[in-house]
C-alpha cells in the first residue's frame, strides 16, 4: 500500500494519557507512537478502544497527557487538526446531516467552488455505487448503503488520516467486506477500531486494549491470538 508523500505516518503519539468522563476513569497511562499505514485497534467492549479513536480527531481531550496527531496538539490545535482527520462513526445515522446523498456529500466540501462540488460530488457518488441514489432521501438507504455514504463523506475530503470506530458492526458480512476493502485500500493513514478480526489481521500492526490501557502494540496476528486467549 502506498501513501501520500505529504503524510506523514510517525503521526500519532500519545504521552501519559488519561481520560474521565462523568467521573470514571476510561483511560489510565496511555503512552504509544504509531507510525504504520494501516492500525488496528482491537480489546474488548469498554476497555477504552473508542475512547482512545475519539482523541485523534479532538472529539475528546485527554484529563491528563498529551496526544499529538499529524504533529499537531490535539486541544490546542483542533480546528486544524479536523481539516486532516475524518472521523467515521459506527452508526452512519449519527454522521449523515443532509436529507439526500449528494447533498451530504456536498456539505464535506463546504466553501470550495461550485462547480468543483458538484463534479466531485458526482464522481464520489459513482466511484461507490450511489449514484443511482444521488437525490433519494438518506433514510431510504440501506444500512450498507448508509455506511458507504458515511465513509465516501469523510474520502471527499481526502484526509491524511482516517479514524474508523467499529464501522462493521452493524452490517451484513457482504457489506462489511465493502467497507473493510475500502478502508484498507486508502492512501491516507487508517485506524481501524474493529471486533472483526479477520479484518483487524489484515492491518499493519495492531494495538490491543485491556481495563482502560494499552496491553500491547505489535503485528495483528501475535496480538489477535494473545486476545482470543485472554478472553476465552
Amino acid at each position: 500500500m502506498s501513501v501520500r508523500p505529504e503524510t506523514r505516518l510517525s503521526g500519532i503519539e500519545a504521552r501519559s494519557v488519561g481520560v474521565a468522563l462523568d467521573g470514571r476513569t476510561v483511560l489510565t497511562d496511555v503512552e504509544v507512537d504509531l507510525t504504520a499505514a494501516r492500525i488496528a485497534v482491537i480489546g474488548r467492549n469498554g476497555s477504552g478502544k473508542s475512547t482512545f479513536a475519539r482523541l485523534l480527531n479532538g472529539l475528546i481531550a485527554p484529563t491528563v497527557g498529551q496526544v499529538r496527531v499529524l504533529g499537531l496538539d490535539t486541544v490546542q490545535d483542533r480546528a486544524a487538526l479536523r481539516r486532516r482527520v475524518g472521523f467515521v462513526f459506527t452508526n452512519p445515522d449519527a454522521q449523515i446531516l443532509m436529507p439526500t446523498p449528494a447533498e451530504d456529500l456536498a456539505l464535506s466540501l463546504r466553501g470550495r467552488d461550485r462547480r468543483e462540488i458538484e463534479q466531485r460530488v458526482a464522481q464520489t457518488l459513482a466511484a461507490h455505487g450511489l449514484a443511482g441514489h444521488a437525490d433519494v432521501p438518506a433514510s431510504a438507504l440501506s444500512g450498507g448503503q448508509k455506511q458507504m455514504l458515511a465513509l465516501a463523506s469523510v474520502l471527499i475530503t481526502e484526509p491524511d488520516l482516517i479514524v474508523a470506530d467499529e464501522p462493521t458492526t452493524l452490517l451484513d458480512l457482504h457489506n462489511a467486506r465493502r467497507i473493510g476493502d475500502l478502508l484498507l485500500s486508502q492512501n491516507a493513514q487508517v485506524v481501524l477500531v474493529t471486533h472483526d478480526l479477520d479484518l483487524a489481521a489484515r492491518c499493519d500492526t495492531a494495538v490491543l486494549f485491556e481495563e482502560g490501557r494499552i496491553a500491547d502494540v505489535g503485528e495483528p496476528t501475535e496480538l489477535i491470538r494473545t486476545y482470543r486467549r485472554v478472553s476465552a
